[in-house]
């Protein structure tokens, strides 16, 4: 018989790996299955760099968030945000402004129960349990439009999401829609793996992970730099643009190191003129 942890709703299956909670076991949280655990060893079995994309996207999070807040935004709409782990948004923005709002949304009713009791006692964020795919689900949610001023800025992330989301479902047509309820001076964030710069044993390994994940969760879709500026069509790119998250307005040289293409995954925050 399985042992159900106390954080998990009864209706979800913890026989089957949860992308949010795979993410949180690289991450060293202890939100996570057996079944996630198991998947997570799998992917560091042959690709052990694995943990080291997890890690550059939270900081490529961080420098984004430090970025956002210095140019005025205090309002945040984190989309597959995943379970709470090291370095929340909120925690970040409210560090560098108390005013800053965080709502964050996801899909996993374990990432919004695990949430819910960390930002109890915290006025200025929430969670809430919706999915990108549902434009209106998310913008139209009580607690966000209680939380967020839409007349205002606000930066909308989308961080290691949107490979969940196939071409079918026209994923620029699902961002248009959270671009036109957006006002000027709003921004847009997004890292999505990528397989452009990959050769010999990193690109066989690479494609080996996608096929792992297709196979246990749901297919990984990989795209390219010119597919990320279709998707954000209408927002204008900061510089530098959509780079390999080493490259992304790095602290120090020190941190882009010799081949910063080897992260897989490509990031770029851009403004809505």
């Amino acid at each position: 018989m399985l042992d159900r942890p106390r954080w998990a709703p009864k209706r979800i299956d913890l026989t089957r790996p949860s992308g949010a909670r795979v993410y949180d076991y690289l991450l060293g949280g202890g939100c996570n299955t057996a079944a996630d655990r198991e998947l997570a060893k799998q992917l560091l079995e042959v690709m052990p760099q694995v943990r080291d994309t997890v890690r550059l996207n939270r900081n490529f999070l961080r420098r984004v968030v430090t970025y956002l807040v210095g140019q005025g935004v205090t309002q945040f709409l984190d989309i597959g945000s995943g379970i709470p782990s090291v370095g929340n948004v909120h925690q970040l923005a409210q560090g560098l402004d108390p005013k800053c709002r965080v709502a964050y949304v996801d899909n996993d009713p374990i990432a919004i129960a695990y949430a819910e009791p960390l930002l109890r006692d915290n006025d200025l964020a929430t969670a809430v349990l919706a999915d990108f795919r549902s434009p209106e689900q998310v913008l139209g949610a009580p607690a966000v439009r209680s939380l967020i001023d839409f007349d205002q800025p606000v930066a909308v992330l989308t961080l290691l999401m949107m490979h969940f989301v196939p071409d079918s479902a026209d994923p620029a047509r699902l961002m248009g829609r959270y671009r036109d309820a957006l006002v000027s001076g709003s921004y847009v964030a997004l890292s999505h793996p990528s397989f452009t710069g990959a050769e010999g044993e990193l690109l066989a390994d690479a494609q080996a992970v996608g096929e792992i994940v297709q196979n246990t969760m749901e297919p990984l879709h990989v795209r390219t730099a010119d597919d990320l500026l279709r998707i954000i069509a209408g927002f204008e790119p900061v510089p530098p643009g959509v780079v390999h998250l080493p490259l992304w307005r790095p602290d120090s040289a020190a941190d882009v190191g010799c081949h910063p293409e080897s992260s897989l995954v490509y990031g770029v925050v851009a403004a809505k003129p």
